[in-house]
């Protein structure tokens, strides 16, 4: 399967041919759907065929490696066959907003101290939670500093390094609860340029300008060196 999604964040649609339908959902040659993982929900969308359409619910990844991915048709769906050709093409303006959120969540990491203990994406709010001292974090000063990033309009870009390069360079993990994806020969990291750098296999903006001013609407305690920062768009 070509994951579209992977190289081009902002392709919203594409031409495919269904490879698989059983009872998780429907595989295609290629996709522009991102299916669940690292905290980033899955897209929604449709599938467009000859007879109609199909509503897709959510996009898991299967069992067969990091180009699996099961699009999740509503139920009662009626499911087309194999080699049905489709049109894909996803809720843009739900993934541009995970877009937005999964790349304010690389400026957060540079912002607090510490390692990433969990985080989660949400259209509305996001988190993120960080072991760190027992004292508090500032609310209006992780904000200033975090709008300030955006507001440079920093270029935001991916690469590749091997899994060998990756091995030499653990410190580039911030994420205890999720281990970057080894194995397939590459590892594939966000560079915000000059501010963040580590794995992350997400979809995000161009430049950190296009991400819009935030808030951090609260810091919760979770543990003894837990704090979760909670942020959402300011619009």
């Amino acid at each position: 399967m070509t994951p579209i999604f992977r190289e081009d964040a902002y392709a919203t649609r594409c031409s495919a041919t269904v490879t698989a339908v059983d009872d998780r959902g429907i595989r295609l040659d290629r996709t522009v759907f991102y299916p669940a993982g690292g905290g980033q929900p899955g897209d929604t969308g449709v599938l467009r065929l000859a007879g109609g359409e199909i509503r897709i619910v959510d996009t898991v990844k299967g069992d067969g490696g990091p180009d699996d991915v099961i699009h999740v048709p509503e139920a009662g769906a009626a499911l087309p066959a194999p080699g049905d050709p489709v049109e894909g093409e996803i809720d843009w303006e739900r993934r541009h907003r995970h877009m937005r959120m999964h790349t304010a969540m690389h400026l957060l990491c540079a912002v607090v101290p510490g390692s990433v203990t969990g985080g989660q994406i949400g259209a509305d709010k996001s988190r993120l939670d960080f072991n760190v001292p027992a004292e508090s974090l500032d609310k209006d000063a992780i904000a200033e500093k975090l709008n300030a990033l955006i507001a440079a309009d920093t270029p935001v870009s991916t690469q590749w390094i091997t899994d060998e390069e990756m091995a030499a360079k653990p410190d580039l993990v911030r994420t205890m609860s999720v281990k970057p994806p080894t194995g397939s020969g590459r590892v594939r990291l966000l560079n915000v340029e000059g501010v963040d750098l580590q794995p992350c296999g997400g979809t995000h903006v161009r430049r950190t300008g296009e991400i819009g001013r935030v808030e951090v609407v609260k810091i919760e305690n979770k543990g003894k060196q837990n704090r979760r920062v909670v942020i959402a768009l300011a619009e």
